[in-house]
């Protein structure tokens, strides 16, 4: 019922009235990445849109590479678009390049010459670019624009062949250079570059534009709702004037806003830059907002859908709270999420004065709280433990419910104990506690007894030494498309984005085969990294176990 009466979003409501009047049959959207860099989250929200809608309303949705500038494109980000996408949990339909369209978008510039609508500009970038005008003053018609259809035909097919250098010649639309949308001051549809191209090698030393290009490919597949983010707005009406000045299939654009998070970028101009200058530690850095980077992380697909559905589909930009994305994270690791217990870089030693010497009692512990007759996992108990620092104090405040002198508290899964001792080192710093246990409270034997504190704790013996990464903020700044003018976006770095610490971890946790994120409990959420070895265990901090922030149901 819920599902049935949700209001619709605008693209909804725009496909429903398509079908509905019988503009289209079926749906069909597509996917654009520029083989230039990696997928980040603003990515996400397009790919949940595009394939979403489609899946919605039967449709399918095509992956087409926009590959026009060879210069910056390779094979590498080819594939790593495909494994995210995948990863996602979404499959395209067909698998496309803008580089299959050349020839014919080749034919289609020699039919804008013919028709008057296309002259080769002999102009400098720089010219053209003055030539423009402002906002306030109209355009200068270039002293080429007057080319017969004859010359402008053989220039561009000299262009074709490789007669001129780079930057020697474009093409350029015959459009208006008075035309109040400064778009239509005569734009570029093809330039001049001498480059390798990842898929068609030396063949072509053209190429085009994206906006000569964009539409063109949409109507060779007959796309039916080209979604794109809001900053394409302004060039939809030239989108729509090529399609319409060749009078090919009439796809249409439809713009929605952008996805801007806070302490984040998403520049892949300048996420080039960290990976280049080793800032990070690649593409896939846990503290970049690259898909392969959140991957890493331990941010998982599902966490990243139900983001998406949370902020919705606008045409209103606006500064999403990353802390949003957290809470989808911790909400889904929570439902799916095997728990373990882990000592932190600064254990102390507790020593059971009381226990039998030598003496190993393994224990049953739930792997998720949340399914009681679901798996458990061993965990061995002794005389010798380690327990967070943080989980005693010797001067206690009234509401501090963990361990301190002559205190009482539950370890985890197993025995009320009692502090009766504290030692410390020459520096007066705690070192050990001697503590006794009561054997009755055992859990599932006896009376039960309670306490209000409960610790995690492991056992000395059995400890397994792990290597724990603990991730934050890239940034400092909130929002980082607000840098000051005198600084650099870098400037903004968060020198504590990565701290590694060690930490002492039961062994059931080396023996993980989730597959996800798991809960160090009362700590957080982490994840093995790809570095670990079996000698050298690695995990990512994925999240915090809990924060201040609120969501609305």
């Amino acid at each position: 019922m819920e599902e049935a009466t949700k209001k619709l979003n605008f693209l909804e409501e725009i496909i429903e009235d398509d079908l509905k009047s019988g503009r289209i049959k079926s749906v069909l959207t597509r996917f654009p990445p520029e083989p230039n860099g990696y997928l980040h989250l603003g990515h996400a929200k397009s790919l949940c849109i595009n394939f979403g809608l489609a899946q919605k309303y039967g449709g399918k949705t095509n992956l087409r590479y926009d590959d026009t500038n060879p210069t910056k494109e390779d094979t590498e980000y080819v594939d790593a678009i495909k494994e995210d996408i995948k990863w996602l949990g979404y499959q395209w339909e067909k698998e496309l390049y803008a580089s299959d369209y050349f020839e014919q978008l080749y034919q289609w510039a020699e039919d804008m010459i013919r028709k008057g609508l296309a002259y080769v500009d002999d102009q400098t970038q720089e010219e053209i670019s003055a030539g423009r005008g402002t906002v306030d003053k109209p355009g200068v018609d270039s002293p080429y624009r007057n080319r017969s259809v004859e010359e402008n035909l053989k220039l561009f097919r000299e262009m074709r062949d490789g007669k001129y250098a780079d930057g020697e010649k474009v093409l350029r639309a015959k459009i208006d250079m008075a035309h109040p949308n400064m778009m239509f001051r005569d734009p570029l549809m093809y330039r001049i570059k001498h480059a390798h191209h990842h898929r068609t090698g030396d063949k072509w030393c053209i190429y085009p534009m994206y906006d000569y290009t964009h539409g063109e490919c949409d109507s060779i597949e007959h796309i039916t709702h080209s979604i794109c983010t809001l900053e394409f707005d302004v060039h939809r009406p030239l989108y729509d004037w090529f399609i319409q000045a060749l009078g090919i299939y009439p796809s249409h654009q439809y713009e929605f806003a952008r996805l801007n998070l806070t302490y984040t970028l998403m520049s892949k101009r300048k996420l080039l830059e960290l990976v280049q200058k080793e800032l990070v530690s690649g593409w896939d850095d846990p503290r970049m907002p690259t898909l392969c980077g959140v991957r890493r992380r331990g941010y998982t697909p599902e966490a990243l859908k139900m983001f998406c559905e949370k902020i919705g589909v606008t045409k209103r930009d606006q500064l999403i709270d990353l802390q949003l994305l957290e809470w989808c994270v911790r909400q889904d690791l929570n439902a799916r999420s095997n728990r373990y217990m882990v000592v932190g870089a600064d254990p102390i030693k507790l020593t059971i004065v009381n226990w039998p010497e030598g003496q190993v009692e393994w224990f049953n512990a739930p792997l998720n709280p949340a399914e009681p007759e679901g798996a458990t996992r061993k965990v061995p108990f002794t005389g010798e433990l380690l327990i967070d620092r943080a989980d005693f104090m010797e001067d206690a405040p009234k509401k501090f419910f963990r361990l301190k002198p002559d205190g009482e508290v539950r370890l985890k899964y197993t025995y009320i104990i009692k502090c009766e001792e504290v030692i410390k080192d020459e520096n007066g710093r705690v070192v050990e506690l001697k503590c006794t246990y009561d054997p009755t409270t055992k859990p599932g034997a006896g009376e039960w007894r309670s306490v209000k504190g409960t610790i995690h704790w492991v056992s000395t013996q059995f400890a397994k030494e792990v290597e724990l990464r603990q991730y934050d903020k890239l940034f400092t700044l909130q929002d980082m498309s607000q840098v000051p003018e005198d600084k650099d976006y870098k400037d903004f770095l968060n020198p504590d984005s990565l701290i590694v610490e060690t930490g002492w971890a039961e062994p059931a946790l080396l023996e993980d085969k989730s597959g996800i994120a798991v809960q160090f409990e009362r700590v957080g959420y982490y994840i093995q990294d790809k570095d670990s070895t079996a000698e050298h265990p690695v995990f990512n901090k994925t999240t915090s176990l809990k924060d201040s922030f609120k969501i609305d149901a």
